[in-house]
């Protein structure tokens, strides 16, 4: 992954309360770090000798957006124009489930129409990250 063409960034449902907003940049960082592992630099040693693993070698700003928002957002990465971005997506669905199993199972019977989205992780092409993103505002 080349850095200066490429673009991550969190999407995350305003309305949510802190501790489930951390849940999801969790779990969407932990994924799209799988489905990206170029995007991770080598460990870094410090003065005294010790390592730190790599982290991702990009900014990955976190956004925000209602409820809404992310719905379309969601909608619109079915599209082909998007479909070369990756994409993670962190719902109520999941995030009911202690066990993976249960999520497969409980998603199966779920409409995507019924999934309440927290948050979106995106990356790839800056332009089409930007086309997506580039209006919303910083979550602080």
């Amino acid at each position: 992954m080349e850095p200066a063409a490429n673009k991550c960034v969190m999407v995350i449902d305003e309305a949510l309360p802190l501790g489930v907003v951390a849940n999801t940049c969790g779990i969407i960082g932990l994924t799209l770090g799988k489905h990206i592992p170029e995007a991770i630099g080598p460990e870094v040693l410090d003065k005294s000798g010790r390592a730190h693993l790599g982290i991702i070698q990009i900014p990955v700003p976190v956004l925000k957006a209602d409820r809404e928002k992310i719905r379309e957002l969601r909608r619109r990465l079915y599209g082909p124009e998007f479909a070369g971005l990756i994409a993670v997506d962190f719902s109520d669905v999941a995030q009911s489930c202690n066990v993976y199993d249960d999520y497969i199972q409980k998603a199966a019977g779920v409409e995507e129409s019924g999934f309440h989205y927290f948050g979106i992780g995106l990356c790839g092409k800056k332009k089409l990250v930007n086309k997506l993103t580039g209006s919303l505002p910083l979550l602080r």
